[in-house]
């Protein structure tokens, strides 16, 4: 018993020995239940030319199997197939063989992922002078983006949706040679946007299959990792469970969505508001700052029309002060003037009359020849004797005679003027005072003739003279002999 016990458990072993090395890095799990059956959907439109498309298929986490979206996925190098992996029985427990690109499409396990992928091989499209050529008839592309395509009738076949390969009412396809030939060859694992979507899904409670029973809310999406918009396809036939769940899932959101634009809206009300009070305050402060520029302006001008004003009043008040002053000093310089004039004037006659007389008392006597004292007497009587003028109280000292009078005696005697000279007065050009004062007597003279001519009168036509010329006097003219 104990041999049949050790050989039960080394077949298995043998088993895995026999696979290839290349094959063992296709079992990245393994487990006892058989995965669920195969989703049911519909194919999105293909975002862009040259993306091929990847089918759907079940995870496995440590909560269960969940379901991966299918995809359209852009390829690593132009040219190369996708070759889905697959759930395949290994004598005891199902292990997951991993897909992978290349330039043929290997062996899946025989599972009809629909689309294209039959059981073998793929009849979706092909590459032609590096460019990808779809099938329209089991591809959904269209639009104006797409110019490589044709429509070829493929076999579907819509009652089979086993998802695993060998063991309790899995597929019983093998490999061909060709396809195990191909096993052996290089590959290039899947991108990371593929990755990317499983691990997307790995997180997603929704996907589990012990939550959607095989019918998850999301089966397909037009590109990877995008889980919500118009890109995403439901199963068909989800129940009604995960219809509500879906509804409440799209109801949830909306009001998330809701709330989170309200929020938006209260926040740009709010900045909006803020932005209007600032800019409200804001006109306050440049109206206040333009009312108070203008009451400054206004001030300004206020106090420059009142200075201007006291500095008028103040000129006018200096011009009418410095005209009373002028016209006061000029008023007491026309009075000093006046009484300076009339004291020089009361002064001028009191002191042209001593110097009236000491001309008069100075002026030579005319040389006579002799003749007989009758004429002379006859000649005194005709004469005319001129007008005295009354001489004040001050009677002119007569020392000014004494004195002059020894001058002239030291000087040489002048001869008496000529009776032409004498007869034109007005053009006769002055002589200085002194030189009047200074002449001499006539020697031939009598000293008793003196006092005749001290009492002699000054003729009336003289000229006034001024004070400096007051001895001046002119020559009496000759008389006819």
């Amino acid at each position: 018993m104990r041999a049949l016990r050790s050989i039960r458990y080394l077949l298995p072993l043998l088993v895995i020995l026999a696979v290839p090395a290349t094959s063992l890095a296709q079992f990245s799990a393994s487990i006892t239940v058989a995965p669920p059956e195969l989703v049911v959907y519909t194919q999105p439109a293909c975002p862009q030319d040259g993306y091929l498309w990847t089918p759907g298929y079940w995870g496995y986490s440590e909560e269960g199997y969940f379901w991966v979206p299918g995809t359209w996925v852009e390829p690593p190098t132009v040219g190369f197939l996708w070759t889905p992996g697959y759930w395949g029985w290994g004598g005891d427990r199902y292990a997951w063989n991993q897909g992978y690109w290349g330039s043929e499409v290997g062996f899946y396990g025989g599972v009809n992922y629909g689309f294209g992928y039959g059981g073998r091989g793929y009849e979706g499209g092909y590459w032609h002078n590096n460019q990808f050529s779809y099938n329209t008839y089991v591809n959904n592309v269209g639009g104006e983006n797409f110019h490589n395509t044709y429509n070829k009738t493929v076999v579907v076949n819509t009652t089979n949706y086993v998802s695993y390969n060998g063991g309790s009412g899995g597929i019983t396809t093998r490999p061909t040679a060709a396809e195990e030939t191909y096993s052996h060859a290089n590959h290039t694992a899947p991108t990371s946007a593929q990755t990317g979507q499983e691990h997307s899904a790995s997180q997603n409670h929704e996907m589990l299959a012990s939550v959607n029973h095989g019918h998850p809310a999301i089966a397909a999406t037009s590109k990877p990792g995008e889980f919500t918009g118009k890109g995403v396809v439901a199963a068909r036939g989800a129940s009604v469970e995960n219809k509500a769940t879906e509804d409440k899932a799209a109801e949830t959101k909306t009001t998330e969505n809701r709330a989170a634009e309200d929020k938006a809206t209260e926040a740009k009300a709010t900045e909006n508001r803020a932005a209007e009070n600032k800019a409200t305050e804001n006109k306050a402060a440049e109206n206040r700052t333009a009312e108070n520029k203008a009451t400054e302006n206004k001030a300004a001008e206020d106090k420059a029309v009142e200075n201007k004003a006291t500095e008028n009043k103040a000129a006018e008040n200096r011009t009418a002060e410095n005209k009373a002053t002028e016209n006061k000093a000029a008023t007491t310089r026309a009075t000093e003037n006046k009484a300076t004039e009339k004291k020089a004037a009361t002064t001028r006659p009191t002191e042209n009359k001593p110097a009236e007389s000491k001309a008069a008392e100075t002026k030579p006597a005319p040389k006579r020849t002799a003749a007989p004292p009758e004429h002379a007497a006859a000649t005194t009587r005709n004469t005319p004797r001129p007008e005295v003028k009354p001489v004040k109280a001050t009677t002119p000292r007569a020392e000014p005679e004494h004195k002059a009078a020894p001058a002239r005696t030291e000087s040489a005697p002048k001869p008496a003027p000529k009776p032409e000279a004498a007869s034109k007065p007005a053009a006769a050009p002055r002589a200085p005072a002194p030189q009047h004062q200074a002449a001499p007597r006539p020697e031939a003279a009598p000293k008793a003739s003196a006092p005749q001519h001290q009492a002699a009168p000054k003729p009336a036509a003289a000229p006034k003279a001024e004070p400096q010329h007051q001895t001046e006097s002119k020559p009496s003219k000759p008389e006819p002999r």
